[in-house]
């Protein structure tokens, strides 16, 4: 397993973690950069990684006693950049009760000085195919 794979892996480990409400192992993969992004199904977009920090915890506050199943889509990686894009099936209580979901997960992943972090990462729960209708404002 090269470092790649391991980082992939690190951060499913935080998601395991996240899904039960701590946001830290996950949220510590992320750099530090000014250009970090990220795109959950709960928040348009956060920027930089103060952004990045406070919307992983507001999202990971919902969470508790949960479960997660990553499938691997694709993956792909040089000697500098990497990317995955996922499902992820969770299982878990949410806001007090018992849910569960799958979100499409697309992160590229960067080599930086202290090793493989996420630069990007997009989650939405489109995991079936949709009506041209469902991207219409209601």
């Amino acid at each position: 397993m090269d470092g790649f794979d391991q980082a992939v892996e690190q951060f499913r480990a935080g998601l395991a973690e996240f899904v039960k409400g701590d946001p830290e192992p996950a949220r510590q993969m992320f750099s530090q950069r000014d250009d970090v992004v990220l795109c959950n199904p709960l928040h348009p977009f956060a920027r930089g990684p103060r952004e990045v920090a406070e919307t992983s915890e507001q999202a990971a506050s919902h969470f508790a006693d949960g479960e997660i199943e990553c499938e691997t889509v694709a993956a792909y990686t040089t000697a500098e950049l990497g990317y995955i894009i996922q499902i992820e099936r969770f299982r878990a209580t949410i806001d007090g009760k018992e849910g569960s979901g799958a979100l499409r997960v697309t992160m590229i992943f960067r080599l930086e000085d202290d090793g493989w972090r996420v630069a990007h990462r997009h989650a939405d729960p489109i995991t079936t195919p949709q009506a041209i209708e469902s991207i219409l404002p209601k």
